[in-house]
């Protein structure tokens, strides 16, 4: 059998978890699929898959092959696109991630865009507040917020965010301005987070890096929440500048101790293509990049 085809049906099986949903996937019989993992271990001479009645499970050499299968499959792919011509209009599916706010607010827009204009994509959007594995989970471009590590993803700056306190015009009248990080104790304070009940507010004094404790009347696990409680006068919000962004902008927020504020942080395009990139890939990162650089709330 084609070892490609043979490639092509272990990723299927291994991703959906099981004989008769890979077969589904490629619509192929069941033995087929079979047949063909079969065939393929026989000529690697190791097994790639762990089955159980009920379950399909990816050996530890199992797991090397599908990472290099998945890259293999990738660049005939490309390889494909390239010769069928650099301008082909995009054709298939995508897979997008972003921070779950950020992909709301920003990519969102981006992702209705690209669909518009090429009705032959499809795009699943994963807006999560975590780190994906762009590979491990089969997914094509992320938006990425802060430094990036060093891997073998490629990335384009887009912008930039900032941590910056705010609170409403109404809680300011009634609280007062804090203007030194050290005046925050004195403050009600609402947190975005589900991980401490003590979390740290960082500021930058006097070139220095400065940390602080504060007591949060009320913890929230989503930045909505936060935004939305600041926006009714309960107090004081950490958040990203793009959060607050169209707040600010409309005067229902205002932001406080500007001058204490972390230096700001890279936004980030990531993806997983190679050299030419396939046109789907491709047209969706040149059409994000333009909208992101565009918005004032990343300058």
């Amino acid at each position: 059998m084609d070892r490609l085809y043979l490639m092509t049906v272990f990723v299927a099986v291994a991703e959906e978890g099981g004989f008769a949903a890979g077969a589904r996937k490629l619509e192929l019989s069941p033995p087929a699929v079979t047949r063909a993992i079969a065939a393929l271990e026989e000529r690697l001479g190791l097994r790639l898959l762990e089955r159980t009645t009920r379950h399909v499970r990816v050996t530890q050499a199992g797991q090397r092959y599908l990472d290099d299968a998945r890259r293999i499959i990738a660049a005939v792919d490309e390889a494909d696109e390239a010769a069928a011509g650099i301008n082909a209009a995009p054709r298939g599916h995508l897979a997008v991630t972003a921070p779950m706010l950020f992909g709301r607010m920003y990519v969102m827009p981006g992702i209705v865009d690209y669909l518009q204009r090429y009705p032959g994509t499809e795009v699943s959007a994963v807006f999560v507040d975590r780190v994906t594995n762009l590979l491990e989970e089969g997914l094509d471009v992320a938006v990425r917020i802060g430094e990036l590590p060093d891997s073998s993803l490629r990335a384009l700056q887009v912008g930039q965010v900032r941590r910056i306190i705010v609170a409403s015009p109404a809680y300011l009248k009634a609280s007062g301005t804090p203007r030194h990080p050290a005046e925050i104790g004195r403050h009600t304070v609402i947190a975005a987070t589900g991980a401490s009940t003590q979390p740290e507010w960082r500021f930058i004094e006097e070139m220095k890096l400065q940390s602080y404790k504060v007591q949060p009347r009320l913890t929230v696990t989503s930045n909505d929440a936060a935004i939305e409680a600041a926006r009714c006068g309960l107090g004081l919000a950490r958040l990203l500048s793009y959060q607050a962004a169209p707040w600010i902008a409309s005067g229902d927020l205002l932001p406080v101790l500007q001058e204490f504020e972390l230096p700001p942080v890279p936004v980030n395009i990531v993806h997983r293509d190679g050299r030419h990139g396939s046109a789907r890939v491709r047209t969706f990162i040149d059409l994000l990049a333009e909208r992101l650089r565009g918005d004032p709330g990343l300058a």
